[in-house]
């Protein structure tokens, strides 16, 4: 009962970042599962693994609430979306099975580089272009780029708003739309990343029930309907909130917890 309920009050702190910033909150998940899950019975050599596949499942149900959300305030740029979903589709797919072939230590970097990496974006990222609604990027070029995405998001476990945001900003989409467009791509990636790692994942890879291939569904499910009800409060305060002083406060967070990462993978 006490680990559903530290399931709960993750997925709620993950909707609220889903919704808010577009970012972080698959971040959060993966350092808290990756902590609790040997606790729960996971054998530590793969709580990584199961973190990160477990993160990825949750994030689809995350990113559909929040993408819902945003698109019944006007702020989804479907055009976009639809160009990048193959490309993070099948990024997701390559990038768990390149991710099952590395070890627990591994991964424990490639997160905690990317919590750093995300911390600097945020805590120094600029103005950028003149943001508008009119913006509709489109082309393969984001096909492209939504396979690279997904690739790296099914690596460190997340629904890849740290990279969609500042791409669709950069080319000139105002940061709200960004982020809902964001959020609809999170799906997808999400489910591409996630699929990977339950049906790519050895036989017998986590011996729990409940468990499909290295998705731990009682964490997944948890974490994701805590994360619906959540993610629609975090999109209103998007719309009513100037969110520079709080992305910094944000980035000092991801420092800790990369650094957290790092720690435990040299012990």
């Amino acid at each position: 009962m006490s680990a559903m309920l530290v399931y709960l009050a993750l997925g709620a702190c993950a909707g609220v970042l889903a919704g808010l910033l577009g970012i972080g909150g698959g971040l959060v998940l993966v350092g808290a599962l990756a902590w609790l899950l040997p606790r729960q019975g996971v054998p530590p050599e793969a709580a990584m693994h199961v973190a990160l596949a477990s993160s990825l499942a949750s994030i689809v149900l995350t990113a559909a609430s929040s993408a819902r959300a945003h698109h019944a305030r006007g702020s989804v740029s479907w055009p976009t979306v639809g160009w990048m979903v193959p490309g993070v589709l099948l990024g997701g797919w390559l990038g768990s099975r390149f991710a099952i072939g590395l070890d627990d230590v591994v991964l424990r970097w490639c997160v905690a580089g990317y919590c750093w990496i995300v911390a600097a974006q945020m805590a120094w990222s600029g103005r950028g272009a003149v943001a508008s609604d009119a913006v509709v990027p489109r082309g393969l070029g984001y096909t492209g780029a939504g396979l690279a995405i997904g690739a790296v998001s099914s690596v460190v476990g997340i629904g890849g708003g740290s990279m969609t945001v500042p791409l669709l900003a950069w080319r000139g989409m105002a940061p709200v739309r960004a982020v809902g467009t964001s959020s609809a791509c999170g799906i997808f990636i999400g489910l591409g990343s996630a699929l990977g790692y339950a049906l790519q994942a050895p036989a017998d890879a986590l011996p729990l029930a409940g468990a499909v291939g290295y998705v731990y569904l009682p964490a997944a499910i948890a974490v994701a309907m805590a994360s619906v009800l959540a993610a629609p409060f975090g999109t209103r305060l998007a719309h009513a909130l100037s969110g520079t002083a709080l992305k910094r406060v944000f980035a000092v967070f991801l420092l800790l917890v990369g650094s957290g990462f790092a720690w435990s993978a040299m012990r």
